[in-house]
């Protein structure tokens, strides 16, 4: 991939396995599918269903509804009444809702390490082979959702803490085993971070050892545009001109009513790479302070999260000469294990913002007042670093 210059017959794609999601298949050599998720609230059914049909318009071949309890569920199969889309159920600890959910809906993501989490003393195997049940009855497909900031414990005190690879390429490799040896194929991987080069090897590895599994692509939290843009253009470049890729998502921190960039700029990418518009940069090394910002979904719990995204990218910017790895989370359920990993994180509850150092954490406050006590919070940090000659 010298030059910028790759043609559409040099790529070769990986040989997966087809996996029907609706009236798609993923998978199979068949065209790298685009799809995003709903950022309104899953009970909203007015507002949700809208959306779903400005993402179908945007040629979304699935669309991703969040659901965390039963009222959710609820809407869920409400919506999917009422809509002409074939819908991705994306539960977190409340695995039982797959009972409830998989009559209706076309897909359903769990994440291994949230398994964890809901009803510890039943082991996860019982809670995949349940989920695989209900999917098999339903003649639907799974997707094994494996993320940085919730990565299977088990896994993790497996590895070096500095580790963040070998975790999720171990976690994926194990759930896919598992669900080869109870007969269902049906099922896509994800391995998520919001690094780009902790994606790229991640993927590498994982379709190395499994390269007939499909795999779904995404860089999670990759923020505002246009930043949160290269960093997923670099991983899904170098990870489509090697054939790995067989559907993808592009997570940009946007209001609602521009939540369609997603699939336009996926969509983009993909026919940039085919078409040889491609960069030649294989690390992605970035200068300054880096942003890290969830794409924001129904569990979004204040409006105003987008804003402060923009905003702290703002304030950043007075901040140039530093690195920094801010994020910035719209909910409690991904929130405090996913800004771990920054130098500073907030969370965002429905009144106030819940700020962090590394895991430590400082303190809550309201909205206006969270900026102010973050820059106090950068500059403490500036100060306690070494200064070099």
């Amino acid at each position: 991939m010298h030059g910028g210059t790759l043609s559409h017959r040099e790529i070769s794609r990986n040989a997966t396995r087809a996996v029907r999601v609706g009236d798609r298949t993923i998978g199979a050599g068949n065209p790298i599918l685009v799809q995003s998720m709903c950022a309104t609230h899953t009970t909203d059914l007015e507002a949700t269903c809208r959306q779903i049909d400005a993402l179908s318009a945007a040629g979304a071949g699935i669309v991703r509804l969040a659901v965390d309890s039963r009222k959710d569920a609820e809407a869920a199969i409400r919506i999917t009444d009422q809509v002409q889309a074939n819908i991705c159920i994306d539960l977190q600890e409340n695995w039982r809702l797959a009972e409830t959910l998989a009559p209706h809906v076309d897909k359903i993501r769990y994440n291994p390490g949230h398994l964890h989490h809901h009803e510890k003393k039943v082991p996860w195997k019982e809670k995949v082979q349940r989920i695989v049940d209900w999917a098999v009855k339903s003649d639907i497909a799974l997707r094994v959702g494996v993320n940085c900031g919730s990565v299977d414990p088990l896994q993790k005190e497996k590895w070096p803490a500095d580790d963040a690879i070998s975790p999720l390429v171990a976690s994926a490799l194990e759930h896919s085993e598992f669900l080869d040896s109870i007969g269902f194929e049906r099922y896509v991987v994800s391995l998520k971070d919001s690094d780009p080069n902790t994606v790229i090897e991640a993927n590498r590895r994982f379709a190395e050892q499994r390269p007939e599994v499909p795999v779904h692509l995404g860089v999670t939290e990759a923020g505002l545009p246009p930043d949160g843009i290269i960093k997923t253009r670099v991983a899904f470049e170098q990870l489509i001109s090697k054939g790995i890729g067989d559907t993808l998502r592009v997570s940009l921190t946007l209001p609602n009513d521009e939540k369609h960039q997603e699939i336009t700029e996926g969509q983009k990418i993909i026919d940039d790479v085919f078409a040889g518009r491609v960069r030649s940069v294989v690390h992605y090394a970035s200068k300054g302070p880096n942003i890290i910002s969830c794409p924001s979904c129904s569990r979004v719990e204040n409006g105003d999260f987008v804003k402060l995204a923009q905003q702290v990218k703002h304030l950043s910017k007075e901040y140039q000469e530093h690195s920094l790895t801010i994020a910035v989370m719209g909910c409690r359920v991904n929130g405090p294990g996913e800004t771990d990993d920054a130098d500073l994180g907030l969370w965002c509850a429905p009144s106030f913002v819940n700020l962090k150092r590394g895991e430590e954490s400082l303190g809550a406050y309201p909205y206006d007042e969270i900026l102010e006590k973050l820059k106090q919070e950068i500059e403490s940090l500036i100060q306690s670093r070494p200064t070099t000659p």
